[in-house]
């Protein structure tokens, strides 16, 4: 114990041995010693550190840059492909040269063509036109006929009596595969230069009783006479006549005696 003293007395205080040195302490450190209590009862001095800052965003992958040169000349070789079939349509259009424009159409208001129709012609214009001692063949075979005009006047008991008329005999020939209609067949005159209408006469003591009203069947042939009002002065007779109702109609027209 003795010696221990005698020690420590050797020993002069860190003031007392510097009288040089200032007496100033040195600076605080930035961070605070906080005691904390050990689940044992014992004090630790340890120093916290600050807290780290929060993490910022996370950043966007970069690309590729070999991903990003393959997609870029992919882009490029479509482009050239795409124009070198723009360049190839038109100049086919335009005759082989690409430097002529492709024609223009004209506008649509306008109705005009260079080219013009050609005029139909008088069997064009008149279809199924005949003589009146013609005979006019259908497609199907049916078969028209008109002769024997004759000129004359209906009796007391015709309809209409007493009436200057022309009559002609009508012969319908089926040459077709089915039978045919005669009942369903109609006619009507027309005379003079102003072609104006004229009756059909009934006069049965004449034996004028219109066309006849049978199926004609294939092969066979009808014949009936007819008669039309016709001034006795007049010349011109048209007649148009249907010799069923499912075919088209036929023109017959001439000069009567």
């Amino acid at each position: 114990m003795g010696d221990q003293s005698a020690r420590g007395s050797d020993h002069a205080s860190p003031d007392e041995a510097s009288p040089g040195l200032s007496s100033a302490r040195c600076p605080v450190p930035a961070f605070t010693i906080r005691p904390t209590i050990t689940p044992w009862g014992t004090m630790n001095n340890t120093p916290h550190k600050p807290a780290a800052p929060p993490p910022g965003p996370l950043a966007k992958p970069k690309k590729s840059r070999t991903n990003m040169i393959i997609i870029g000349a992919a882009a490029a070789v479509i482009a050239a492909i795409v124009a070198t079939g723009i360049v190839v349509v038109q100049t086919r259009d335009n005759g082989g040269d690409p430097n002529n424009e492709p024609p223009r159409s004209a506008p649509a208001d306008k109705t005009l063509t260079t080219e013009e129709e050609p005029e139909p012609t008088a069997e064009e214009s008149e279809p199924g036109v005949r003589e009146l001692q013609d005979t006019a063949a259908y497609d199907n075979g049916v078969e028209v006929t008109l002769s024997d005009y004759q000129r004359g006047t209906s009796t007391a008991n015709a309809a209409p009596a007493n009436t200057p008329y022309v009559s002609f005999a009508v012969t319908i020939s089926n040459k077709s595969e089915s039978a045919l209609d005669v009942g369903t067949g109609t006619f009507t005159c027309y005379y003079g230069d102003a072609s104006q209408e004229s009756r059909q006469i009934f006069d049965f003591d004449e034996g004028l009783r219109g066309l006849p009203s049978v199926r004609l069947r294939p092969g066979r042939t009808a014949k009936a006479t007819v008669a039309c009002e016709m001034a006795k002065d007049e010349r011109y007779l048209q007649v148009e006549l249907t010799p069923s109702i499912n075919l088209p109609k036929t023109i017959f027209a001439g000069d009567v005696k």
